[in-house]
């Protein structure tokens, strides 16, 4: 099971430092920006997993193979000139398998060393989402897990928790499976249909199903309130 997941913990920082690349062409860094966006996209994450679990010594600094991976990623970034918005519509499936990598690497960890189901949730979460909003707030930009881009933090947890499940079920294995399955399938139908969280009291939906109904229901509404506020017309 640690070499599954050392793996999908790879292919997430991998993938991660590909997409800190491409924000760094956008922002216009030279080789330099892209190395550093590239690697704290693609770190960020698992490092705050693992100096908050004090388990030794945070495992991008002692196995090579992330910080070499993360490295590759940007340099092909750097290499391919290609925008941002491409990448994030070539990429938009494999940023949701990322998100499932990283929340079950990040539940397992947690799980493994002794701690309970919340911090395995809470950390699975931060593994995903930690490098892409730290690759924001040194770009000067609104962390995107913040909202506005379909549901991210809430994929994230869902898939943690699943992992959770199945880990206490005595099926590991399986979770890795659904964990990933799930991220897929919620993420991009999140992004398809335009699913985002309230963020108001005023909020209303604003996926195309919703703006169907209400283009649906709206004029109808109008309409009625229309002919209740008309005074009734004298009979003759």
């Amino acid at each position: 099971m640690a070499v599954v997941t050392r793996y999908l913990d790879l292919a997430g920082v991998f993938s991660c430092a590909m997409l800190g690349g491409a924000v760094a062409r956008t922002a216009g860094l030279d080789l330099f920006g892209f190395l550093v966006v590239g690697i704290i996209s693609g770190l960020g994450g698992g490092m705050i997993r693992d100096v908050l679990l004090q388990h030794g010594t945070p495992v991008a600094l002692t196995d090579y193979a992330y910080l070499t991976t993360a490295v590759a990623g940007s340099v092909v970034v750097f290499l391919i000139k290609i925008s941002e918005d491409s990448w994030n519509r070539l990429f938009t499936a494999l940023d949701a398998a990322v998100i499932g990598f990283w929340a079950v690497t990040g539940a397992n960890k947690t799980l493994a060393v002794g701690l309970g189901w919340l911090p395995a949730v809470l950390l699975g979460t931060i593994t995903a989402v930690g490098g892409g909003a730290l690759r924001d707030i040194i770009l000067g930009r609104i962390p995107a897990v913040f909202g506005g881009n379909g549901l991210y933090a809430t994929v994230a947890v869902a898939v943690a928790g699943v992992t959770v499940i199945c880990s206490y079920l005595g099926l590991p294995a399986l979770g890795v499976g659904l964990g990933v399955g799930l991220a897929l399938a919620f993420r991009l139908l999140s992004v398809h249909y335009g699913w985002n969280l309230p963020n108001g009291l005023d909020w209303e939906p604003q996926s195309k199903v919703a703006s169907a109904v209400r283009r649906r229901i709206g004029p109808a509404t109008g309409k009625g309130e229309e002919e209740k506020s008309q005074p009734p017309e004298e009979s003759s």
